[in-house]
């Protein structure tokens, strides 16, 4: 189900923890499990339960909880727009509608070429920053101004 690569790794995170308590280790197994497979489909999760000796709706509710985790697969980019309550006072929303209208999708959806895939997330911690927004849950983009979301896609779409 994942490489041995994947494995290991999983391995290393449980080490972090007392040994009859290696379901700590779920919110990384679930990440390198996505990072491998692109998405989380029922029998990563259910492989994911299985390693870690937990039961698998354990594994679907911290799946279902937080929003990095993708339940479907995605587009090549995932761009999740903070719209909670200070980045949507601070342009959130506004990006959010501009990235619909430049994508041509709505919230949830996938570009016809498989590139972008659309979120809406909750607050990333930056709302200083704002708006702000998150490509495949690791590069943070803060202050978007229609510009710079031009530029961003312009470069991701190399």
């Amino acid at each position: 189900m994942l490489s041995a690569e994947a494995l290991k790794k999983i391995d290393r995170e449980i080490a972090k923890y007392p040994s009859d308590q290696k379901q700590s280790a779920v919110m990384s197994a679930l990440a390198i499990a996505q990072d491998e497979k692109g998405w989380l489909a029922t029998e990563t999760m259910d492989f994911v339960a299985q390693y870690l000796d937990m039961p698998a709706i354990a594994v679907y509710e911290v799946a279902t909880f937080y929003n990095m985790y993708n339940l479907q697969p995605t587009g090549k980019y995932k761009v999740t727009v903070c719209t909670n309550l200070p980045c949507a006072l601070s342009g959130g929303n506004q990006a959010a509608d501009y990235l619909k209208q430049k994508l041509g999708i709505d919230f949830n959806e996938t570009t016809a070429d498989g590139k972008f895939t659309l979120k809406e997330g909750e607050c990333m911690g930056a709302c200083g920053d704002a708006p702000v927004m998150l490509v495949n849950n690791r590069q943070m983009c803060s202050f978007m101004t229609n510009d710079q979301i031009d530029r961003l896609l312009e470069e991701l779409d190399k």
